[in-house]
């Protein structure tokens, strides 16, 4: 299984790219210009040039609504599904005037009326004028978020992969949980198993650890060994076909009596899950936590899983607007649940859900310890 979207898979191209072009019509785009990767390898369905740590904005992808056509930044086609011909691909330059000429070489783009980028830089904001003169430059990323937020039949698949090999690491790891193991050594089985899986990228850093009997969001400090009546937290995340898949799941160690704690997880995960339905608004996931009667977490209670980071993204702190949101069929979110107690330790557990037309869906279907 590769970290990458597979170039051949058709279908799942196709219907990511008729989202994009609806819902540049909904938002009277005449053109895309595409810098962010995830949404550059939503409308290309290839691979895209590997890069280390931030890079400034560089057009990778253009759409043009009036053709249907896509237009990739690679500088080989290898790779490249076959409904990008090598035409429409362009190479990496280091002379900004350069994408200007790419630019205005694309079919489409000198009669182009509103233009729109999801994001931009100085540099840029000075060139594509020229690249575009009779087009008025606006926000293109409301178009892509639109877009991505609700998932068509073919991505479900790819996430219910992603989340396959998220689980089955994640038992392998919970396997070897004992007295005495290190959090290093549950981590490295871990990663060995989404490996043996075919994913080499995981989605998350942090993979096991202690949980912290005397603070609610720290970790246990000292040796990292695990010790009896210990509770410990397994987060596993893969890139798989381009896909996020998380799962979180809290075991503990013989020796320790966690049953109420877990019962409060579950009244807390019921509350969760309820939020979970087609036309809430992703605020009530916030609420759940207050009628359970739960301090927040230092996380998302909830966020879209796609290729890479999508919206909504449910934490305190965020501006109104992002609690306003409404959840629709089709949406697939991670949904955290967060609860500690005092000489005991916390209960973090992650599941996948899909918002249905009467509901929600979970995606995930790894046991959760029970008293």
């Amino acid at each position: 299984m590769a970290t990458e979207v597979l170039p051949d898979d058709r279908a799942l191209r196709v219907g990511r790219r008729e989202r994009v072009l609806a819902h540049m019509e909904a938002h009277d785009l005449d053109v895309l210009v595409l810098g962010r990767m995830a949404n550059v390898r939503y409308v290309t369905g290839s691979p895209g040039l590997w890069t280390a740590g931030t890079h400034p904005f560089a057009p990778g992808a253009v759409v043009v609504r009036a053709t249907g056509a896509v237009h990739a930044l690679m500088t080989w086609d290898e790779g490249v599904p076959d409904d990008i011909p090598r035409e429409h691909l362009y190479g990496l330059t280091w002379n900004p005037i350069n994408w200007v000429t790419t630019l205005q070489g694309i079919e489409g783009t000198a009669t182009a009326r509103r233009v729109g980028t999801d994001t931009i830089s100085p540099t840029f904001a000075q060139l594509l004028p020229y690249a575009f003169p009779v087009a008025e430059l606006v926000d293109g990323e409301p178009a892509m978020r639109a877009a991505r937020r609700v998932k068509t039949a073919e991505e479900v698949v790819a996430l219910r992969e992603a989340i396959g090999v998220a689980e089955t690491s994640l038992a392998k790891a919970v396997a070897e949980l004992r007295p005495g193991v290190t959090e290093q050594h549950l981590s490295g089985v871990l990663l060995e198993a989404a490996a043996a899986g075919g994913v080499s990228t995981p989605a998350t850093q942090e993979v096991a650890w202690v949980t912290s009997r005397e603070h609610p969001w720290r970790k246990v400090n000292g040796d990292r060994r695990v010790g009896p009546g210990d509770l410990v937290a397994f987060t596993s995340g893969v890139v798989a076909g381009g896909y996020i898949g998380e799962v979180a799941r809290t075991w503990p160690v013989e020796g320790g009596d966690p049953g109420p704690l877990y019962e409060r997880w579950d009244q807390l995960w019921a509350r969760l899950l309820d939020a979970c339905r087609p036309g809430a608004p992703a605020g009530d996931l916030l609420t759940a936590y207050d009628s359970a009667g739960e301090p927040l977490p230092p996380m998302p209670v909830a966020r879209g899983l796609g290729l890479g980071f999508d919206p909504p993204v449910v934490a305190s702190g965020l501006p109104t607007t992002a609690a306003e949101e409404r959840l629709e069929p089709g949406m697939a979110l991670a949904v955290t649940g967060y609860v500690w107690q005092e000489g005991v330790g916390a209960v973090l557990g992650r599941q996948a859900v899909l918002i249905t037309e009467d509901g929600a869906e979970l995606l995930t279907s790894s046991p959760i310890w029970t008293p």
